[in-house]
């Protein structure tokens, strides 16, 4: 496909997103199916053009002064990816397959139009409604934070622990261009250019061999955080596919043990395979079995409870871009109730002296700081660990790791320079920390 092939294809798409409100992922499936004559790479740069003209959504039909899926693509190529107007007009030609040509207006708007004096939810290209949610979370800086979360994200990898170590698994993706991450000691990073590619990394043999798994940097650190220990017993209360418990029963070097339940679960499913692959020895999975408690032999005996809670999700707008057009407000309330719940569900099961690490991909406070404090009103004997002691856990576990990663237990010390922290616990986000947004609150049990 030609260039502009692909871009009046992208159009296509963001067209069936408005009529349709699905996930853009599914829409672009579709699309594959019904197209394919388009290879892999067509595919790919099509993929990057629909999901940049989400994540520039707001701005870029300000600059057009339209909202249709036209204009948004002529803004996303202005402002994403920096094409000047003679450029654009070269790609929508009107000729075959290709957009149709420029009229006078759009010419106009690509060149002179700026965001000079737009608002602030337009400059930082999230829904109007949640201006006053993020301006309680980041006041003036809100723009800037928004714009990062508006960026692409790179795709971050854990190297387990049990299998190799992280010199070794760089070595071996050195064809990907795998390079350290800054915080995580276990973590690697490989830039993808917005034309290019995904690589195949579940095809490399250091994945087929469990010595690496795909996993946000924020997300390698919530885990490392809640300060699991060889040879504690641990419940990871909302495991989903797992993510998280592999990087505990890592930290824990298999020693101890790890609980992994979900509510759902269908959510479960993947666990098994990964597990396996990992060589996770000290995980059992409790999946839900009718009205049976299968928890109940658990309570009063975990050391550490882990609530990756379920969210809005707005740490991950650089990954999921059409999820942030997607969340309406009823949704915050919904998701804040079901944190609540599950919180207090976690008490049931912490020893005394035990803690609990409550997590989210979120940066809203109502989900964060917010749910942290009504929790510690009402529940006599709980409180937060400060938020610095816990990224201390940080430094430790780099250094305790470092070997030729001496650099990387240096650089941890500075984590808590670079993390938001309030009273209750710590928040990561794309600008400060270069990972998705996270929330993480250590709390302790002190009967």
């Amino acid at each position: 496909m030609t260039p502009s092939a692909r871009l009046q294809a992208a159009i296509d798409i963001l067209a069936d997103l408005d009529a349709r409100r699905r996930p853009a992922a599914e829409a672009l499936k579709d699309w594959g199916a019904h197209h394919r004559f388009a290879g892999s790479g067509d595919r790919a740069a099509i993929a990057g053009l629909v999901y940049d003209a989400l994540r520039r959504q707001a701005s870029a039909t300000w600059l057009l002064d339209a909202a249709t899926p036209r204009a948004v693509m002529l803004g996303t190529l202005r402002l994403a990816r920096g094409l000047d107007a003679e450029a654009i007009a070269r790609l929508f030609d009107g000729s075959a397959h290709a957009p149709a040509p420029l009229t006078e207006s759009e010419r106009e708007r690509l060149a002179t139009a700026s965001l000079e004096g737009a608002p602030a939810w337009v400059a930082g290209d999230y829904p109007e409604w949640l201006d006053g949610r993020l301006a309680a979370a980041f006041g003036d800086a809100r723009i800037e934070e928004a714009r990062a979360l508006a960026a692409r994200a790179p795709l971050d990898l854990r190297v387990n622990r049990l299998r190799t170590g992280r010199a070794a698994a760089r070595a071996a993706l050195a064809h990907l261009h795998a390079a350290d991450t800054p915080w995580s000691p276990d973590g690697l990073r490989i830039l993808v250019p917005a034309e290019g590619k995904s690589p195949a990394v579940q095809a490399e043999p250091a994945f087929l061999k469990g010595q690496i798994e795909i996993q946000d940097e924020g997300s390698q650190l919530a885990a490392l955080l809640t300060g699991a220990k060889a040879g504690e017993q641990v419940l990871d209360l909302c495991a989903g596919g797992g993510g998280k418990t592999l990087a505990l029963a890592a930290l824990m070097a298999n020693r101890g043990q790890v609980f992994a339940f979900d509510a759902d679960s269908r959510r479960l499913a993947p666990i098994f395979a990964r597990l396996e692959r990992a060589s996770t020895r000290n995980v059992q999975v409790r999946a839900p079995r009718g009205k049976q408690d299968v928890l109940a032999e658990l309570a009063g005996h975990m050391d550490l409870v882990v609530v990756d809670a379920p969210c809005t999700g707005t740490g991950t707008w650089r990954r999921n871009p059409d999820a942030k057009w997607r969340l309406r407000p009823g949704a915050v309330e919904q998701r804040v109730k079901e944190q609540a719940e599950l919180l207090d569900q976690a008490v049931r099961y912490v020893k005394p002296g035990g803690r609990i690490a409550y997590v989210t991909c979120s940066v809203l406070p109502e989900e964060n700081e917010g749910q942290i404090r009504r929790f510690i009103a009402a529940t006599p004997g709980w409180r937060a660990v400060a938020p610095e002691s816990v990224a201390a856990t940080l430094a430790k576990s780099a250094a305790a790791t470092a070997g030729d990663d001496a650099a990387s237990a240096n650089g941890a010390a500075t984590f808590a320079e670079a993390v938001r922290c309030s009273d209750v616990g710590l928040t990561m986000t794309p600008l400060r920390t270069g990972t998705d947004g996270f929330f993480l609150s250590l709390m302790t049990r002190k009967d």
